[in-house]
């Protein structure tokens, strides 16, 4: 049996100095992409409702009420008075999370996708966790380095046009910003 047709068969295929990806894993990756794009087609700001988000992205992964989102560098509509805010979270394989934000009359006011350098710009230290995690979604992973008494969270994005990203967010114990980077995907995990 031909190598490709094979590595089909078994779930992987190769793409190239030595990378591979699950088959299902990138169909995954592929069909979210394109999915998300046409959900947002099919939403309009001030004229989608409430019900018509619920209907393309489903249960949010979580919602954010307008005092929550007030303590945010520009938090803009989601800090609104009646505004909640749905959090779809796309990690840790996409590199988007959206936020969609619901004005007090049901309409949606905001949908942004918020893994962009600019909004990485606005992590500050000593930000608290929970401001970082209500402006960017939730992170892709969290590493503990118990010896240098810090934590590592991590996001993945593209840096436009399209390369793979890695932004972290150093935190002390005390969860609050110490420091910022991003870094190229490749650095990191040279597999993918």
């Amino acid at each position: 049996m031909h190598s490709s047709l094979s590595s089909l068969l078994r779930g992987s295929v190769s793409v190239g100095k030595g990378f591979s990806l699950g088959v299902g894993l990138l169909a995954l990756l592929l069909g979210l992409a394109g999915c998300d794009q046409q959900r947002i087609k099919e939403l309009e700001e001030g004229v989608a409702t409430e019900a018509d988000v619920r209907a393309r992205f489903g249960q949010p992964d979580n919602i954010w009420e307008a005092g929550d989102m007030a303590s945010l560098p520009q938090p803009g509509a989601a800090a609104e008075p009646g505004a909640r805010t749905f959090e779809y979270n796309r990690q840790p394989a996409g590199t988007v999370n959206y936020m969609i934000t619901i004005g007090q009359n049901g309409k949606m006011s905001a949908l942004r996708q918020v893994l962009t350098p600019q909004n990485f710009a606005k992590v500050q230290p000593g930000m608290s966790m929970e401001q970082v995690r209500k402006m960017l979604g939730k992170p892709m992973k969290i590493t503990a380095y118990e010896f240098k008494h810090e934590s590592h969270y991590d996001w993945r994005y593209l840096n436009p046009p399209n390369t793979p990203m890695i932004f972290t967010a150093v935190m002390n114990p005390d969860l609050s910003v110490l420091r910022t980077m991003s870094v190229e995907e490749e650095s990191v995990d040279p597999r993918r």
